[in-house]
């Protein structure tokens, strides 16, 4: 699925990034990839050791980017994420419901076409 992006274009999101969820059931590992599609809005996957999901509703506004996943494992549950992009970094949190927000690191790893 796609969304689209706002100030700055999709751009500033693409690539591979691997990202660190520190979740109430421990460290969780994904690697999110995004790309801009037909429409210039973004869309992607994230992959864990445990399944890959599409990403639904990714939003690029300004330097904030917000996107939702459902995933199975460990649980079945729908996340929807808020970071702040910082370059070839991001932070900000996850949320699942009514469970506790965790905190969400990561590290631009390759850009589109590298």
């Amino acid at each position: 699925m796609s969304g689209m992006s706002g100030a700055g274009g999709a751009s500033r999101a693409e690539g591979s990034w691997q990202l660190v969820i520190r979740t109430p059931v421990g460290r969780q590992d994904v690697v999110l990839d995004l790309a801009q599609d037909e429409a210039g809005g973004l869309g992607g996957t994230a992959r864990s050791k445990d399944e890959t999901v599409s990403s639904e509703r990714v939003h690029l506004d300004g330097d904030r980017l917000t996107w939702s996943q459902s995933i199975t494992r460990p649980m079945r549950l729908r996340l929807d994420f808020e970071v702040v992009l910082d370059g070839d970094r991001l932070h900000g949190h996850s949320r699942a419901g009514r469970l506790p927000r965790s905190s969400v690191t990561g590290q631009r790893t390759s850009h589109p076409g590298a």
